[in-house]
């Protein structure tokens, strides 16, 4: 659910650090994610891109909290665009076919 809002333009996925089930959730449900960036840091080999540490928490529909997810996501800076005149990483070229 995260995936398109913190990773989507992810160069890589470092690292898991958490995911806590805090509260059953149950078919039918419906769930909405929050994000929200807690540190960034800047790469110490490259610096087109920066570490963003992410915690991720879950709701259901009655705003209960069901999960908590925290993650670390390599990511580019706008200097890696601006370098490849806006191509994201790791994104394949469509074959036509």
């Amino acid at each position: 659910m995260s995936v398109a809002d913190v990773s989507g333009k992810a160069i890589a996925n470092l690292e898991v650090e958490s995911l806590k089930h805090v509260k059953p959730v149950f078919h039918g449900d419906t769930i909405y994610g929050e994000s929200e960036v807690l540190d960034k840091i800047e790469s110490k080999s490259k610096d087109d891109r920066g570490i963003v540490q992410v915690e991720t928490r879950g709701y259901n529909q009655d705003g209960t909290l069901v999960c908590i997810y925290r993650r670390k996501v390599m990511v580019p800076k706008r200097s890696y665009g601006e370098a490849r005149g806006g191509e994201q990483p790791g994104r394949p070229v469509p074959s036509g076919t």
